[in-house]
């Protein structure tokens, strides 16, 4: 089989608007996208689909879900902060994608709409694709390098909502 790597976009949960956070950056997740975060890293590790490598936007909300998900998952990650990824464009993100050390296989990215959204869609081609809050999408890129990954040349393998898990049955806690 030809080398893969596999890039996990998880759009950070609800944050709470009523919160007395001074900027966007500084707003948090409310009680639901702290839940929706620990859903999806218990999801993550029930598939056995554990990332190598963590790297979240600095804004509080994104680096709250990141950082949520994998103690939920108990997915022992290391999580990086990337200052760089808030308020990014899809370009920047893709320039995170590639300085990622080649021994990781799997890197899970933390962040924002609509540069998620973009991003997914345009790793795959030109597809419009949109990520929910919390929301978490797998796309497989064909390269044995982070820095060989192009837009246009992924797979979405799957995609999954909070919402999607929930109607399913798995749920936040046992």
């Amino acid at each position: 089989m030809d080398a893969v790597k596999r890039i996990l976009l998880l759009r950070h949960g609800k944050s709470d608007w009523d919160a007395g956070h001074q900027t966007d950056h500084d707003r948090p997740l409310n009680s639901r996208g702290e839940a929706a975060a620990r859903l999806m890293g218990r999801f993550l590790a029930e598939i056995d689909e554990l990332p190598g490598l963590v790297v979240s936007s600095s804004a509080v909300r994104a680096l709250t879900t990141a950082r949520l998900a994998a103690d939920a998952g108990r997915w022992g990650s290391e999580v990086r902060v990337a200052p760089g990824l808030y308020d990014a464009s899809p370009a920047a993100v893709l320039e995170e994608i590639q300085a990622v050390d080649d021994g990781v296989d799997t890197v899970l990215l933390a962040g924002h709409e609509p540069t998620f959204s973009q991003l997914a869609g345009t790793l795959v081609g030109a597809a419009a694709i949109r990520l929910p809050t919390a929301a978490l999408a797998c796309i497989d890129v064909p390269r044995s390098r982070w820095r060989a990954v192009e837009l246009g040349t992924g797979t979405l393998i799957w995609l999954v909502t909070p919402k999607l898990l929930a109607k399913a049955g798995f749920r936040d806690s046992d």
